[in-house]
């Protein structure tokens, strides 16, 4: 069979399609190192130190089902003992509690917003602060206990990451501030593929679920409120646009055989 050079000019140039295609797809599949940055500041320079200062953010209120794990010091040891037995902790507790034995040694707050404590009964915490719970029960002691001190821990700080992170999971934290970066690293940091512009923060506040959107790459995110991680908070990271198109997804293998046939079949015809 007899191919004139018109049919093989256009049998040449059924081929270059798939060559700009495939090359396209390359380019469109790969991420940049703008896109994987975070607290990116276009005046940044080698060596420049930039300060940012807090956002005003209130303590944390306690609601009905938080956990709270309490410690009584005091002066007078015997007397403590009964508070020991009837479950709060004495002085001379020592090393990481893990979450799960902090929970079976805590008080939950009722629905009411009571927090029943042994030798003084109900006290009303629903709203308060955990260092306003520490006085309110400091005061409560001083007629009873010589001296007393308490400490007062919230037991059920929970954070959950979900999304393009290496490992998505439920994770507990002991901290009284937890940073939102702080969170990504406990699930291993963001992968390739995460979106860290519009990172979602998922939060209950005041009977109300609110939807944040975070930009992880802009360094004003240092003074937001959003900042720090609130228990029982939920950060979701969605994946970038790129990822329909990326290695892992694409059938790669099928597309370089095409070509790969495409050119045969150009070569044996030729």
């Amino acid at each position: 069979m007899k191919i004139t050079k018109n049919q093989n000019f256009y049998n040449r140039i059924g081929v270059f399609p798939l060559l700009i295609l495939s090359i396209a797809l390359f380019f469109s599949s790969c991420v940049s190192q703008r896109n994987v940055e975070y607290l990116r500041d276009s005046s940044n320079q080698h060596g420049d130190i930039k300060t940012f200062y807090d956002a005003e953010i209130s303590d944390y209120k306690l609601k009905p089902k938080d956990e709270l794990f309490i410690q009584i010091k005091s002066l007078d040891d015997p007397s403590t003992n009964v508070f020991q037995q009837l479950g709060v902790q004495q002085s001379g507790t020592s090393g990481y509690i893990q979450p799960y034995a902090a929970s079976l040694m805590s008080y939950m707050i009722d629905k009411a917003g009571y927090v029943q404590l042994p030798v003084l009964g109900n006290i009303y915490v629903k709203d308060k602060s955990i260092p306003e719970v520490s006085t309110i029960l400091q005061d409560s002691l001083n007629h009873i206990l010589s001296k007393p001190t308490v400490t007062v821990k919230l037991v059920n700080r929970f954070v959950s990451v979900l999304g393009e992170v290496q490992r998505p999971g439920h994770f507990s934290y002991s901290q009284e501030k937890l940073t939102i970066f702080d969170a990504i690293g406990l699930a291993g940091d963001i992968t390739e593929y995460g979106d860290r512009n519009d990172v979602i923060l998922a939060r209950n506040e005041n009977g109300k679920n609110l939807r944040i959107n975070v930009d992880l790459t802009s360094s004003k995110l240092l003074t937001s409120e959003y900042y720090y991680i609130r228990p029982n908070d939920m950060v979701y990271v969605k994946p970038m646009r790129k990822k329909f198109w990326g290695m892992r997804q694409f059938p790669f293998q099928i597309l370089i055989s095409s070509i790969s046939t495409a050119v045969l079949l150009y070569t044996v015809f030729r």
